[in-house]
């Protein structure tokens, strides 16, 4: 079921209002079995293998709670069973290929897969949530022992397919809270679900009719006409998931539940790792977590810290996807972090050097860089393999010329960027994006209330260009792969 579609809007209101009505005993229950149903949409009999990965997990973590002799080889365990269980349902065609191409040279092949594997919809969610359960128990915290609240921690609904990955010490202990129903809940949940509607279907999905156009046909365009589409793919993907984000966050709130902020304006950044305090949050504090840090992390010398930044983005990039390219844009956030430690390890103590970059001109340089480094490695994220990102990538670093050289690339490019809605989206995104932001400041004096009446006029323009500017057809949100 999608965020975005007619049947989880029919679906929400049901859930929400059996919640509010029911005994607050059942309530769990009740978030239980409708999670269950809106996994089971896509596909029932995935929901009984998350249902099984659930229980041995709820066992393993019990088990290691109480060990003493054992609880590092049950540690083991459980992380190998949970990666082994990913590997086999989103690396098995990649691995397939890679021993192929190896032995290629001498004559061999490893024969085809007799079935279908069909990745299932959260897998990597799912997986990131058990390990941090079962680490954390580890280390020394309790665990869950109601299995109920236990199977709702990682399949609850509105986080499930695509995050914010959840800490069990975070969520857990809100399903025990006497909740009561609250209009400001209500209000707030729903003016985040109307903005990442908003930010999925006007913004994303229009603009990725340019990326869809511009990517498909790289070698018709010129340089300047891909660092367009670039521009676009950058802003597509940030709307995109961080509406699918805002409308997580906003249906949890609903019921009473606060979930993990995933984005802080990521394109302000002035640098690489500034960046990824910014952008997808979860994630890049769950890689720091459970993977820089247990390899390491800055203990040690220079080459042993850099070692582990790039080991952690690179297996953060194979993350994404069973893809190569996913592998090196991985790998080249590894090594923009390496860079970048590297610069400021060198000009730190050079105080003309550091006022500069601390200076209003400097940070506005430092983002305008930081920003463009991004978008080129958005290159291998979006590029269908690593040979067409490479030729694309080339053609924006030599830029050639300004001008489109073949009448084909006009064709293919300008429907969609003179599309009427794309021009009208352009002024929408400066309102959305820094609207909010700028009344809520002009009232934050606790003095001074923000006008209802300007509050409501905003969520109802949102919800007017909703209904006036939608796509004929919204595709799935771009994380729902991984």
């Amino acid at each position: 079921m999608l965020f975005n579609s007619a049947a989880y809007l029919i679906f929400l209101p049901i859930v929400l209002a059996l919640y509010w009505i029911i005994p607050s005993k059942w309530r769990t229950m009740l978030l239980l079995v409708a999670s269950y149903v809106f996994y089971m949409t896509w596909k029932p009999v995935y929901g009984l293998l998350i249902f099984l990965l659930t229980a041995v997990n709820y066992g393993l973590g019990l088990a290691v709670s109480r060990s003493t002799e054992h609880k590092k080889k049950l540690l083991i365990l459980t992380v190998v069973l949970n990666l082994v269980v990913l590997a086999i349902f989103k690396y098995a065609y990649f691995s397939l290929d890679l021993v192929n191409q190896a032995i290629a040279p001498f004559g061999k092949t490893l024969p085809n897969i007799p079935w279908q594997i069909v990745l299932p919809l959260g897998i990597s969610f799912f997986v990131f949530e058990f390990i941090h359960y079962i680490a954390d128990v580890y280390k020394g915290d309790k665990p869950i022992t109601s299995f109920w609240k236990f199977a709702l921690f990682p399949s609850f609904f509105p986080t499930q397919i695509a995050g914010p990955i959840k800490r069990y010490q975070d969520f857990v202990p809100q399903l025990d809270e006497e909740k009561h129903f609250k209009l400001k809940d209500l209000d707030e949940g729903f003016k985040l679900i109307v903005f990442g509607l908003f930010k999925k279907v006007i913004f994303a999905d229009n603009l990725s009719t340019v990326v869809a156009s511009a990517f498909a046909h790289p070698e018709l365009l010129s340089g300047f006409d891909l660092w367009l589409a670039v521009y676009a793919f950058a802003f597509q993907i940030y709307f995109d998931f961080s509406g699918y984000t805002d409308i997580a966050r906003g249906s949890a709130q609903l019921f009473g539940f606060k979930v993990p902020l995933n984005f802080s304006l990521p394109y302000l950044a002035t640098n690489i790792s500034d960046f990824w305090h910014r952008w997808h949050i979860s994630l890049s504090t769950w890689l720091r977590d459970y993977l820089y840090i247990p390899l390491g992390g800055s203990r040690g010398g220079k080459l042993f810290n850099y070692r582990n930044l790039f080991l952690t983005m690179l297996l953060g990039g194979l993350w994404h996807g069973a893809a190569m390219h996913f592998v090196v844009w991985g790998a080249y956030q590894g090594l923009l972090l390496i860079v970048h430690k590297e610069f400021r390890r060198i000009v730190d103590p050079i105080v003309q050097v550091r006022s500069m970059l601390d200076s209003s001109a400097g940070r506005l340089l430092c983002t305008v860089l930081t920003f463009h480094a991004v978008c080129i490695g958005w290159v291998f994220f979006r590029a269908e393999t690593f040979s067409s990102a490479c030729a694309v990538i080339q053609k924006l670093l030599l830029v050639p010329d300004i001008v489109s050289s073949p009448a084909t690339a006009f064709a293919i490019t300008l429907p969609a960027i003179t599309d009427p809605v794309i021009f009208m989206i352009l002024p929408m995104i400066i309102l959305v994006l820094f609207g909010g932001q700028i009344l809520s400041g002009l009232f934050a004096n606790k003095h001074i209330k923000l006008p209802e009446w300007l509050d409501v006029a905003y969520v109802a323009s949102m919800v007017l260009f909703l209904l006036i500017f939608s796509p004929d057809t919204s595709p799935k949100f771009i994380y729902f792969q991984f």
